[in-house]
């Protein structure tokens, strides 16, 4: 089949101005290399034109030079390295204890996992600390070397806790002890950090602590003065006086109570017989006498002889003055008598003490004499009482602020002393707590020995520069062809 290809040439509007210009024609005229043009240099020649394969050779032969050339000498000099690799492992969860004290207060330590907090990772910082030359030099040391390791190549897993790290060495043995010395340097480095940290945190609790020690013992001193000062030991010793003050006062209604009712008793019994306490109890004391009752019986008997008497004589009859004459003599013996066992005086008991009462008149006399002594110790009992009352109402007036006081000063002194006790305790469980800055690294590979160089990479350097030539080639063919190319745009945009 044949095909016939027909090249036109574009064809370009002139402006009115320039239609009168004499034509030319407008070709392609080989020039010396000094004369070129830049529009030359953009638009290029024909395609055909074989008289630009010298430039176009020698372009390409500097440009494959430029590029084997050191893709060769890195193949033949660079040095062999053998890479040795250890992964590590942060564990993601944290720790946590927890310290009661009985009476006193509670302490805990919480260490958060290494991923609780977005703004933070323990990855990095561990990269970080794996090329610092701190960690650099302490590994050389480990060798016996005076210059600090190459920083090695960190690698990161995304969404795990693992670490990896290659050093590279003249031989895979070499490799492999600067990656042990690297990890156990970088352990190292982690136990320093930690120690520094538990002794900052230490000194800083142990200021905090002294400060605590201080408030407690300020305390403790104003105690013991308000209690010097006041005899009050404790809030519950007040509370204690109180309470028997309430007791008194009780006792004291109840004895009051009991004195009102025996006075009133007291004060009946004498209405009815007609005598108060002190005749009723001298005449229960003659009629417990002998002499007296026997007295008594010769006067009843020398009244029984006078009525007789009375009713056979006359009034101044002999056996009628006789009767009467021995009747008042056993009545003066009688209160001669009585006033010497009462000691009052014999007019005073005249007409209030019934010389012959016996029966139910000496048990109601009997009843007042035993109800007067009642009230009299009540009475007594009730006077007590008031005065320790009185005393009761001072002292606890007196203690009240005292007491206030010291129960401030307790409750103050118990919230020092759980502060103090807690300072202590989270001191103690913080000394258990190793990993709150710095979490648990541990160590899940170990540095591997390698079996084959890691560099040079022969197939990534002819790779490169194969690639590297092809894109040379590329570009050269792309210039050879630029002036079909841009008069094929010139078309596009002049139809457009």
């Amino acid at each position: 089949m044949n095909m016939r290809v027909e090249i036109r040439e574009p064809v370009l509007e002139l402006r009115p101005e320039w239609a009168a210009a004499p034509r030319r024609r407008i070709g392609l005229v080989r020039r010396s290399v000094r004369a070129l043009s830049f529009g030359r240099l953009c638009f290029g020649g024909r395609i055909d034109d074989a008289g630009r394969l010298p430039r176009y050779a020698l372009m390409a032969f500097l440009g494959v030079a430029a590029l084997w050339v050191p893709v060769v000498a890195y193949l033949q000099l660079a040095p062999v390295r053998y890479t040795s690799s250890v992964s590590l492992i942060l564990p993601g969860s944290g720790a946590s204890n927890s310290i009661s004290l009985s009476d006193i207060g509670q302490a805990s330590s919480y260490a958060n996992s290494p991923y609780a907090s977005p703004s933070l990772s323990p990855t990095v910082t561990y990269k970080r600390l794996l090329g610092s030359q701190r960690v650099l030099a302490a590994a050389a040391g480990r060798l016996g070397e005076e210059a600090a390791l190459d920083e090695p190549r960190v690698r990161l897993v995304d969404q795990t806790g693992l670490v990896i790290f290659e050093t590279r060495g003249a031989a895979p043995e070499d490799a492999q002890a600067r990656a042990r010395a690297l990890t156990a340097a970088f352990l190292a480095e982690l136990e320093t950090l930690r120690r520094d940290e538990q002794t900052r945190r230490a000194n800083s609790a142990h200021t905090a602590i002294a400060e605590y020690e201080d408030a407690v013992a300020a305390i403790r001193r104003e105690i013991t003065a308000l209690q010097r000062t006041s005899g009050l030991s404790s809030p519950e010793q007040y509370a204690e006086i109180v309470r028997d003050r309430e007791a008194l006062a009780a006792r004291l209604r109840d004895l009051d109570a009991a004195f009102q009712q025996t006075r009133s008793r007291v004060a009946t019994l004498e209405a009815v017989l007609g005598i108060d306490a002190r005749v009723a109890a001298s005449a229960l004391k003659l009629h417990a006498d002998p002499e007296f009752r026997t007295l008594a019986s010769a006067m009843s008997a020398a009244a029984a002889e006078l009525a007789a008497a009375r009713g056979e004589y006359g009034e101044q009859h002999p056996v009628l003055v006789q009767a009467r004459d021995h009747y008042r003599g056993t009545i003066g013996r009688m209160e001669a008598r009585a006033a010497a066992l009462t000691g009052i005086a014999s007019g005073r008991l005249a007409g209030k003490v019934d010389l012959g009462a016996d029966g139910e008149r000496a048990s109601l006399l009997s009843d007042l004499v035993r109800l007067v002594a009642e009230r009299d110790g009540l009475a007594e009992q009730r006077a007590v009482l008031t005065q320790k009352l009185e005393a009761a109402d001072t002292r606890v007036a007196e203690l009240m602020e005292a007491a206030a006081r010291l129960d401030d000063l307790r409750r103050d002194y118990q919230v020092a002393e759980a502060v103090f006790a807690s300072a202590l305790a989270r001191v103690d469980t913080s000394k258990a707590d190793l990993f709150a800055s710095y979490p648990l690294v541990q160590v899940l590979e170990g540095a591997s020995l390698p079996d084959s160089p890691s560099s040079p990479q022969k197939l990534i350097a002819i790779a490169a520069g194969l690639a590297g030539t092809l894109c040379l080639l590329f570009a050269l063919a792309l210039a050879w062809l630029r002036k079909p190319v841009i008069d094929w745009l010139i078309r596009k945009v002049a139809t457009a």
